[in-house]
């Protein structure tokens, strides 16, 4: 990764924050980018002071235009990009037939559109140096059905498959495409789902009236258990790896 540029979206928190300290510990160059500026800047400045060459860019992959400024601001401040991971999403529970338009539209936004455009802006100038990587990061649950989740499993099944076609399409041009699929990690996602101190507990424990399966290896993944899988993928250690779906979940889809 030395000397790498990379682009990380979603980087104000969470997983996309693990993936972007992952990656400058690694000696990367990287724009973090999120539309959370207060979060994207502490985020930042605590690579920064960690001799991490780092730089924050503000914006909402969902926004027409943005991916293109994004990509473009990030090359005039590092250099050609040679790696792009989607970590930005959000999550909007609700049973699917009670599921309102603006919930929909907004899981589809970002975790679905926001990752088209921003692989297409990426994958725009990775083209013309014959070489780049992209990851995805989606979600178990985008090939397993969840009670309450169907937007946010929609969205990310919609996202691998498109990760998938792109890297269909770009293999000639030497730039590969996987997808990193997370279970239940410890972020402030998973903690919105908690409604009490049980929460984890439930989370090892799985829902049976839920048909939910618990995590097998009986632990919630950090997030830097995700990130390590985005920076192998994203590695020379993966050089002939492409159109892959890596899962990290503790066995919680019993390997499906």
């Amino acid at each position: 990764m030395e000397r790498k540029v990379a682009l990380v979206t979603g980087a104000a928190s969470g997983i996309g924050a693990a993936v972007a300290r992952a990656l400058g510990e690694r000696g990367a160059m990287v724009a973090l980018v999120d539309r959370d500026r207060p979060g994207l800047e502490r985020v930042t400045a605590g690579l920064a002071d960690d001799g991490v060459r780092a730089v924050a860019i503000t914006a909402d992959v969902a926004a027409a235009g943005e991916a293109e400024r994004v990509v473009a601001e990030a090359e005039d401040l590092l250099g050609p990009l040679d790696h792009l991971v989607n970590a930005a999403g959000v999550l909007r529970m609700g049973g699917a037939w009670e599921l309102d338009d603006r919930q929909w539209n907004e899981s589809l936004e970002v975790n679905a559109t926001g990752v088209f455009a921003m692989s297409r802006a990426a994958a725009r100038t990775m083209v013309t140096r014959s070489t780049g990587a992209i990851v995805t990061v989606a979600s178990n649950a985008a090939g397993t059905a969840r009670a309450g989740m169907a937007a946010y499993a929609a969205s990310k099944a919609a996202a691998v498959a498109f990760t998938r076609c792109l890297g269909l399409e770009l293999a000639g041009h030497g730039v590969r495409c996987n997808v990193v699929a997370p279970g239940s990690t410890d972020t402030p996602m998973l903690r919105s789902m908690w409604k009490d101190a049980a929460g984890p507990r439930a989370t090892l424990d799985g829902d049976p009236d839920a048909y939910r399966v618990g995590i097998p290896l009986r632990r919630i993944a950090e997030p830097d258990d995700v990130a390590d899988a985005v920076v192998f993928l994203l590695s020379d250690r993966a050089r002939h790896i492409t159109m892959q779906t890596l899962t990290v979940d503790g066995g919680a889809t019993l390997g499906a």
